[in-house]
């Protein structure tokens, strides 16, 4: 019983002690900045100056502008697939304007060629293990070691 009650005292004199600390800092002067100087007569003082506004852009006024090549305000069907052109492109290694299978799979083709190890033209288990994709691994928690004793 005595336990509960010295407990429950010393808990509440923890709080008032917390409560003194905060109370303290709150009440303390705040560092206030250096006072400006006296500008002479005729002297242009440098924080009188007009100081520069950035214009926010939302996320979609940033992406229509990137859209928008000509900056015309409107965005043409050409500008609209011009990123999906890039794409095709890239993908389109020999350049006839068409895309084979294997053009279109050459990322996957040349996974596979690069973890048939024994160029077999099938994979195995342990072969097909290597084409998992590699994600980031989670920081795992780091707690510290608690001895029994220390309950």
């Amino acid at each position: 019983m005595w336990r509960y009650l010295a407990g429950g005292v010393a808990a509440l004199l923890m709080v008032a002690a917390g409560w003194m600390v905060f109370s303290g800092r709150a009440r303390s002067d705040p560092v206030l900045p250096p006072a400006p100087q006296a500008v002479a007569a005729g002297e242009v003082a440098v924080d009188d100056a007009p100081v520069p506004e950035a214009s926010e852009k939302t996320r979609e006024e940033k992406r229509f502008d990137r859209y928008d090549k000509d900056r015309n305000g409107k965005i043409a069907r050409e500008e609209y697939l011009a990123s999906r052109r890039k794409a095709f492109a890239k993908l389109d290694a020999n350049g006839d304007g068409r895309l084979s299978f294997e053009e279109w799979g050459a990322k996957t083709l040349a996974k596979f060629a690069g973890a048939d190890g024994d160029k077999s033209g099938a994979m195995d288990r342990t072969e097909f293990a290597t084409t998992a994709v590699k994600r980031s691994a989670r920081p795992k928690c780091v707690c510290p070691v608690v001895a029994d004793g220390d309950n």
